[in-house]
């Protein structure tokens, strides 16, 4: 695995919270029995990721992000909380169920964690589960990576062995969906983080 840290200036925006990083391979299948010990503060940050994951989205779950934070997986680059939001609590109305198969902490850095997730998705039409690994990598908020209640200031999710490129059409396009998204869902949780959308951002490396 190569990895390039990510920035420490507390009030920096998320952008630069990202951990640009590849590995020698995209088989993230989790061992149980490898993960790491996680403090009671960090095992319920990860515990309300893994609901996330699961369709069990709530306004104190998304609570665990940063106003200017950055969500980024393959489909969608999210880079406010508000954005973020939506994300979430648009999953049930795509997926009938999402199941975590398992988990393992890799690294538990001051602030950074990082996970192999194994996720069971479940589409609502066609009696279809898609079992999907990923790498999960959080960058920790710094004024509360300490705290009984830790954010997340960049989270992401990698599902093979490439980072991702932050330009061309292909990014554009996840860009542009995760911007779009908050407008299509009616949900109140959603309008709860409204606020967010003129976080503090910046442009992503190009990398």
């Amino acid at each position: 695995m190569t990895t390039t840290a990510a920035a420490t200036n507390n009030n920096a925006p998320g952008e630069q919270f990202e951990h640009r990083q590849k590995y020698d391979t995209s088989d993230f299948t989790p061992d149980r029995s490898k993960s790491l010990p996680l403090s009671p503060a960090r095992q319920a940050l990860v515990d309300d990721i893994i609901g996330l994951y699961s369709c069990q989205p709530t306004v104190e779950r998304v609570k665990r992000y940063t106003p200017d934070a950055v969500y980024d997986d393959q489909f969608a680059y999210a880079n406010n909380r508000w954005k973020i939001a939506a994300q979430w609590f648009a999953l049930p109305k795509i997926f009938s169920a999402s199941e975590n198969a398992g988990y393992e902490v890799v690294r538990n850095d001051p602030e950074f964690i990082q996970f192999k997730n194994l996720q069971k998705w479940t589409f609502p039409v066609l009696p279809k589960t898609a079992t999907i690994s990923a790498m999960v990598s959080l960058s920790l908020d710094p004024e509360t990576s300490e705290r009984e209640f830790i954010r997340v200031k960049y989270h992401k999710d990698q599902a093979n062995e490439k980072d991702f490129s932050h330009a061309g059409l292909g990014f554009d396009l996840k860009k542009w969906l995760a911007d779009q998204l908050p407008k299509h869902i009616n949900e109140e949780a959603v309008k709860h983080f409204e606020a967010d959308k003129n976080a503090a951002t910046q442009q992503p490396s190009k990398e």
